[in-house]
């Protein structure tokens, strides 16, 4: 944390909101470079043959999972679709266990079984990601379900992409939330490709989440998925929303995937200049001025940067050293009892 001779007073009537306050800033910095390092360092290993089969990153789209991870509370539910690395990691999932579980390693999340799409961890209320367009929408209805049957104060939140929305468990998720008022958010990251297809050449509407939320009684909700402050003042309300009964919230975050849809795609369908013009607009470049107008040092968010490198090197190098899974492990847990036995 800046000292207070380090800091320059945000002078007042600036328009500067210090309602978040610095530590809170610090932590959402944090985790959107962690975000990063993390995914960046995934796609080098990969090129080293390290990492197989295709994965799906985030990377420039980091402010939506740290902001909506850094406002939750212990208990609160994560579902994530395949682009899940980055709300796992948000959700405390040391690097470790991620890279592990992309390189197949026995110190992997789930022991190299799960793989890119199906992280997982229970502990840290990650309930899993889907490889299946909209599926877990319901899923997560049916976790809201539990908590408001139950009194519990928990809020499921459910991320998925901008092509979700034209999948009819989409529809019939926000239906059934919405007459049951349950305590579920969700988030539409909104990257402008469904996979290779712009959004917009197949969807009537300009904002395919928001502009259909009042076919739920649901309130039109877009913000810039690229400003961490924003992500995370608008999860407050939302939880804040669900924890007093008064039902769900659907979001869209404006955001930009600065990789194509895998590693498979070299993303040549998008205009030319188009990335250039949505890195101007990186969530991290943004959060690192943002630090600065509130006063912090370049040296304290110089040593954020060089303590998160720290931790994705020794993450790496632990998962390199670590062993594959045992062969015995193949055939466990693939039913509810633990076993592999077919019953009926």
């Amino acid at each position: 944390m800046s000292t207070q001779k380090d800091r320059a007073p945000v002078a007042a009537g600036s328009g500067l909101n210090d309602d978040i306050g610095e530590q809170k800033r610090l932590d959402l910095y944090r985790s959107q470079v962690r975000l990063r390092e993390a995914e960046q360092r995934a796609f080098d290993l990969f090129l080293q043959n390290l990492v197989k089969g295709t994965s799906h990153l985030s990377l420039g789209q980091e402010a939506i999972a740290s902001g909506f991870a850094e406002a939750m509370v212990k208990g609160d539910l994560s579902f994530c679709t395949y682009r899940g690395h980055a709300h796992t990691l948000a959700r405390g999932v040391p690097v470790e266990k991620v890279l592990g579980e992309l390189m197949q390693r026995d110190n992997g999340l789930m022991r190299g079984k799960g793989g890119s799409m199906h992280l997982t961890s229970e502990e840290h209320g990650v309930m899993g990601s889907y490889a299946i367009i909209g599926a877990h929408l319901p899923i997560a209805c049916g976790a809201a379900w539990r908590a408001q049957y139950k009194g519990d104060k928990d809020v499921s939140v459910c991320f998925f992409g901008d092509g979700t929305t034209n999948i009819g468990a989409f529809h019939e998720a926000l239906n059934f939330a919405a007459v049951w008022k349950l305590p579920v958010i969700f988030v539409c990251e909104n990257n402008l490709y469904m996979e290779y297809t712009p959004i917009g050449d197949v969807t009537a509407v300009q904002h395919p989440a928001a502009d259909r939320a009042s076919a739920y009684g649901l309130e039109r909700i877009v913000i810039d998925g690229n400003d961490a402050d924003e992500v995370y003042r608008t999860a407050q309300k939302a939880y804040a929303k669900a924890r007093a009964g008064e039902g769900p919230s659907l979001i869209e975050a404006m955001t930009y995937r600065h990789s194509g849809h895998s590693r498979a795609d070299p993303a040549k369908y998008r205009p030319e200049g188009e990335l250039e013009k949505w890195k101007e607009r990186d969530p991290i470049k943004i959060y690192r001025e943002r630090l600065k107008q509130f006063g912090v040092s370049d040296e304290t968010i110089d040593a954020i940067h060089a303590d998160v490198m720290k931790e994705v090197d020794d993450a790496t190098e632990a998962c390199k050293a670590a062993p594959n899974p045992p062969l015995d492990i193949l055939t466990t847990d693939v039913y509810a009892d633990g076993g592999w036995a077919w019953r009926n």
